[in-house]
């Protein structure tokens, strides 16, 4: 006896614009991350009550950089999976060229993101390590805060940047003619 697996099918995505589609999948993002990380973030440094940029048991640069690191690799993953689904339903105006393989570049895309944006973060967090005192204790709310505000900014760039890396492969397609039957048969004789 022989059982056959069936996988799931993407769920059908409605006709829409690209640019439409982006907008609904950006404000997907957008919230979950401000709210998931400022949330996270307030508890583990109200917990002490202050925080550094890197020492300590609750320091900023423990709770941001894996954020600057992961959140643009899967939103980049993400949201080309997601367009290439669309562009093969047909659902957005383009379609993607045969010849890019797409995994490669998700995980290519991907990668560079993730490195540039956390060697960024990183920078940036020593930066403002060195321009303070060593002793200075930050406020918990206000790190939280700026902790959700960068994870919104990043939810932003990375839902818009992997696709303007994409459009290099996206084409439209030619409109496809139809023909009433009448049409058919005057050419044909």
């Amino acid at each position: 006896m022989r059982f056959k697996i069936k996988t799931p099918r993407p769920k059908k995505i409605a006709k829409t614009t690209l640019s439409r589609f982006l907008r609904k999948r950006m404000i997907y993002y957008v919230v979950p991350n401000i709210v998931f990380n400022t949330l996270v973030a307030y508890a583990s440094f109200q917990e002490v009550g202050f925080t550094h940029f890197f020492e300590g048991p609750q320091s900023l640069a423990r709770l941001t950089l894996p954020m600057a690191i992961f959140l643009p690799l899967i939103l980049t993953v993400d949201i080309i999976k997601r367009v290439a689904v669309a562009a093969d339903q047909g659902a957005i105006e383009y379609r993607i060229a045969e010849e890019l393989n797409k995994n490669k570049f998700m995980a290519r895309l991907g990668i560079i993101h993730a490195v540039v944006t956390g060697l960024l973060i990183l920078s940036f967090l020593i930066f403002a390590q060195l321009s303070l005192s060593k002793y200075y204790k930050l406020d918990p709310t206000a790190m939280a805060i700026l902790d959700g505000v960068l994870a919104g900014i990043l939810s932003v760039l990375f839902t818009y940047l992997p696709i303007q890396k994409l459009k290099k492969h996206l084409y439209k397609p030619e409109p496809e003619i139809t023909m009433s039957s009448n049409e058919q048969r005057s050419i044909l004789q």
